[in-house]
């Protein structure tokens, strides 16, 4: 096996799978044998059951939706943000230079450590489960977008310049082409972010989502509907991860990116 020597798509979906069937088999292996209390870890089969029930008898799926909608809704709202000021700072160095020192701290800081003064300065509604994805994402982005843009081949730049570009004509014609792929592929990698913070933001005052479930069921030692929670939270964060990616494979075809 020669190193960095890359695999088929479909070698790639094999191997893929084949970790998944083994990681589930010895998960089953482990309960079947009794290793560990069926009350600290539920069985495969009993996760699955569990999960099939919560769909059918608790209505599970709106506190999916619910879950999918905080998590995009912060996303979509960093994004926004972020995108025209990571833009802007990888351009222009005056900016980063007053931008970059304080995003840079703010990025180390626990969007949970937040909550309580969110919950003052918002509530426990809607806007204060936002802001948590919106802090988890925002900052990691900015900077990586920041990145992307200072990376641009200084020679492009400085030929854009030669044949009589102006500032704003160099950003759309040289800066933002070159970078828009790896721009998506950063979006695309804080969206996966987003969704460990989930939980987080769902775990007080809310009265529907994933996390609520998650929570309630902690309360009853009910280890098969937590376990169904976090594969559920796995599935659609793998599903969304999917799409983004196959979208940006479709946008910008002639790149490097796979």
């Amino acid at each position: 096996m020669k190193l960095l020597v890359p695999v088929t798509r479909e070698s790639r979906i094999v191997l893929g799978i084949a970790f998944f069937i083994g990681f589930v088999g010895l998960w089953g292996l482990v309960t079947w044998a009794g290793l560990v209390p069926p009350h600290f870890l539920a069985s495969p089969w009993q996760t699955v059951a569990s999960g099939f029930k919560l769909f059918v008898d608790q209505k599970f799926s709106f506190d999916v939706g619910m879950t999918i909608w905080r998590v995009v809704g912060g996303f979509l709202i960093a994004a926004v943000i972020a995108v025209p000021l990571g833009i802007a700072m990888g351009a222009y160095k005056p900016i980063e230079a007053f931008f970059e020192p304080f995003i840079s701290f703010a990025r180390y800081l626990p969007a949970s450590a937040f909550i309580p003064l969110l919950i003052l300065w918002v509530g426990i509604g809607e806007s204060q489960k936002l802001t948590v994805i919106f802090l988890g994402c925002f900052f990691q982005l900015t900077l990586m977008i920041t990145m992307i843009v200072s990376a641009t081949r200084r020679d492009l730049v400085e030929a854009a310049y030669t044949l009589g570009c102006t500032d704003t004509g160099v950003i759309r014609r040289v800066l933002l082409p070159g970078a828009a792929p790896e721009i998506a592929e950063a979006l695309r990698q804080v969206l996966g972010l987003g969704w460990t913070y989930i939980i987080v933001a769902e775990l007080i005052g809310a009265s529907s989502g994933i996390g609520h479930m998650i929570t309630d069921s902690q309360a009853l030692m009910a280890t098969d509907h937590i376990i169904a929670g976090i594969v559920v939270i796995g599935l659609v964060g793998l599903v969304s991860d999917l799409a983004f990616k196959k979208a940006n494979q479709h946008l910008f075809s002639w790149s490097l990116l796979r």
